[in-house]
């Protein structure tokens, strides 16, 4: 994450705290309360039905957040895959594609045999979760109404994920579950740019389900919110694959030098998770969110491997690794999801999932 990236998202993370950054704070507040006045309007037309919104033959749940980035929806769209393809459902997840080749129309990432398409092409995210889910099936498009309906029509989907949904109001969905960080579930509390907000506060009241993320207990956030409220947290797996995908003991790891390296919103918890694991870092190399990984990412990271013995990086990263030239082996570490309360998930799961629509 390049300096200018990490000082705005702390800035709309945290808040100002000085005094040119509380002079840019003031400048950019009008912007975010014309955003936000923009963002009510839009809602409005969607619930006067002014602006037209997909309704889908099967049920449809949107998994999405209020604040951009960083929430780990990633874990949370795979673990409902898991959980539909378990039901016996055939499930499809439609996503935007975000950081993948714009394309027009409606890309096949998996028909339901893994994926179709490279990283490059549909985005990192939905190549992914095809890859971790080959039975499940995930569609790409600009247009998510377009992909809904392919995915029914064409594969007999009966279970819809929509991928980062909360605000794709284009189609309307049966349940719409709300990720929040728990240690800054409203980050400085503005919407873009004086802080991370795409929507008002007020948005929370469409969610269903709201899931406190990244939460070591259930106490010590007031959420402006009437739904129920659940707890999880990301933590690694105690083994890491290489880049062909053969597995190792993480723990084998401890001891020799690496090199931690991520291209996502927040790579300082991955680099700290690494290390509670008792890996021993000498370099930890932060890249943009999304990072497309060229000449110049490849540049510092064959710098960097001078000092070390490995390279470690994360699953969305390892994915658009493989084509270069490495001069040190690269593992990544899967994410697991640990929910508090798994039992209260699924009761909340099952009857749009066990049930025809």
């Amino acid at each position: 994450m390049s300096g200018l990236q990490g000082f705005y998202r702390r800035l709309a993370r945290n808040g100002p705290d000085s005094i040119g950054e509380q002079l840019l704070y003031i400048f950019l507040l009008p912007f975010s309360m014309l955003y936000r006045e923009l963002m009510r309007l839009r809602a409005a037309l969607y619930r006067w039905q002014v602006l037209p919104s997909y309704q889908g033959p099967v049920p449809i749940i949107s998994v999405g957040n209020l604040a951009v980035g960083g929430t780990g929806k990633t874990p949370v769209v795979d673990y409902l895959i898991k959980f539909c393809l378990a039901q016996g459902r055939r499930v499809a997840v439609v996503s935007r594609g975000y950081g993948g080749r714009k394309h027009p129309g409606v890309q096949i990432v998996s028909g339901g045999n893994g994926p179709l398409l490279e990283p490059e092409q549909c985005g990192d995210e939905p190549y992914l979760l095809a890859r971790r889910n080959p039975q499940a099936l995930v569609l790409v498009s600009p247009k998510r109404a377009d992909a809904v309906r392919q995915a029914v029509e064409k594969y007999g989907a009966e279970i819809i994920l929509l991928d980062d949904g909360f605000q794709h109001l284009a189609v309307q969905r049966d349940f719409d579950i709300v990720l929040l960080d728990a240690q800054r579930p409203l980050g400085n509390g503005q919407l873009l740019p004086a802080g991370l907000l795409r929507e008002p506060v007020s948005a929370l009241g469409r969610g269903d389900l709201f899931l406190l993320t990244r939460c070591d207990n259930k106490t010590g956030c007031d959420l402006p919110v009437k739904g129920p409220v659940l707890h999880c947290r990301h933590a690694l797996a105690d083994h890491a694959l290489n880049l062909q995908g053969q597995q190792i003991p993480l723990a084998s790891l401890g001891g020799k030098r690496g090199i931690a390296f991520a291209g996502i919103a927040e790579p300082a918890g991955f680099f700290r998770s690494l290390k509670d694991k008792g890996l021993g870092l000498v370099v930890e190399l932060s890249f943009a969110d999304h990072c497309s990984y060229g000449e110049s990412e490849l540049r510092q990271l064959t710098v960097a491997c001078q000092k070390a013995d490995y390279l470690i990086t994360t699953e969305k990263d390892a994915v658009k690794l493989n084509a270069l030239n490495l001069p040190l082996p690269c593992y990544q570490v899967p994410l697991i999801l640990e929910f508090q309360e798994p039992a209260a998930l699924e009761g909340f799961l099952r009857p749009l999932i066990c049930l025809e629509k």
